[in-house]
């Protein structure tokens, strides 16, 4: 027995669990990207899925568990791709190729989920562990501690933005875009570094 589509008109062929739950992963990120959290009903996922709300329930027993999942696994595309070890010359491309690669994915979890006090945590954990990681190198090469939290702190906010800032400009230049977001976040080490 197959089922009936969200419209009732087209059957939904039946697919593996986890094939199925990467389906609705992929349109709930599509659905939450467009109108955010709150505006965003299982309704809307599941059009945007192509499949009864029924089988959003198999999966997910609330909208809260479904954005939650959806965040996760946004971070965890960033950390496959990125690394959570050490920042080197390739953490920048790596960043921007993950922001390319899932960009509603990153947009939910750079600047939707940070409006969303039910989710705020994962984003709060995210940039705390990513500036204490900048802050561990930079202290290394920056010697004014109080400098050194501050570009610790501005080098992942200046990556976050320039990417988002990059994907919302339709990608211009992309083989130069890591480049420029990487002399961004140099100048603000540089700055960091002067002594006026």
């Amino acid at each position: 027995m197959s089922g009936e589509s969200a419209t009732g008109t087209d059957p939904v062929r039946r697919l593996p669990r986890a094939q199925r739950r990467a389906q609705i992963l992929d349109a709930a990120t599509r659905a939450f990207a467009r109108t955010g959290y709150v505006d965003t009903s299982l309704d809307d996922v599941a059009l945007e899925a192509g499949i009864s709300r029924v089988l959003l329930y198999r999966h997910f027993e609330s909208k809260s568990e479904m954005y939650r999942a959806v965040l996760d696994r946004a971070c965890a595309r960033l950390e496959e791709r990125v690394g959570s070890g050490h920042f080197t010359d390739q953490s920048i491309p790596a960043f921007l190729g993950a922001a390319a690669e899932d960009p509603d994915g990153f947009r939910l979890l750079f600047h939707h989920a940070a409006r969303e006090p039910e989710f705020r945590d994962l984003t709060d954990d995210l940039t705390r562990a990513s500036t204490e990681l900048a802050l561990r190198q930079l202290r290394e090469i920056i010697p004014e501690p109080a400098w050194a939290r501050w570009a610790a702190r501005m080098v992942f906010t200046v990556a976050i933005e320039g990417a988002i800032a990059w994907l919302d400009a339709d990608r211009p230049d992309p083989d130069q875009a890591a480049a420029r977001i990487d002399a961004a976040v140099h100048g603000v080490i540089e700055a960091a570094r002067a002594s006026y």
